[in-house]
């Protein structure tokens, strides 16, 4: 599904109002399929912020990374599933504000094990015991280039 594009209410930024300049979803899926590494922000049960660095991949519209079991992010993420995901680069943004929800599908789960193993050479745990996998399907994303801003701020929205 293609999201809806339009112009980000960034206020005081200069960011135009026309459509000139904005770029497309596929800008934003050739950077999330690329990267190496990404930031995950989640928020601990007492409200306090909490963010950290993971691998990841994209695949199938959704965002795929995995933590531990007992880590912070799963704990955080149980208690509340909103999770903000950005790539390392603010020379090409993309942020992508969702929720996070388990992998329970066990063939979503081997999809996920074979193409997170053939991006990083590293085969996860496939064990009873294997630490969990979250899926985060955008509701809302922001993209734009440094040497682009304001022109190239782009806003989606997902249904």
């Amino acid at each position: 599904m293609e999201p809806r594009r339009r112009r980000p209410p960034f206020r005081g930024y200069g960011v135009p109002e026309t459509d000139e300049g904005m770029l497309p979803w596929e800008w934003a899926v050739e950077r999330l399929e690329q990267a190496r590494n990404y930031w995950v922000a989640t928020t601990r049960p007492d409200g306090r912020p909490h963010s950290m660095p993971v691998w990841g991949i994209w695949l199938d519209g959704a965002f795929f990374f995995g933590s531990g079991r007992n880590s912070a992010k799963t704990r955080n993420l149980a208690a509340n599933p909103a999770i903000v995901v950005h790539l390392e680069s603010g020379d090409e943004t993309v942020i992508l504000e969702g929720l996070a929800e388990p992998v329970l599908d066990g063939e979503v789960e081997r999809g996920v094990d074979e193409a997170y193993g053939a991006k990083y050479d590293f085969t996860p745990d496939s064990s009873g015991e294997a630490d969990p996998w979250f899926a985060v399907r955008p509701r809302r994303a922001y993209v734009w280039t440094e040497s682009g801003y304001p022109g190239s701020a782009t806003q989606f929205d997902f249904g």
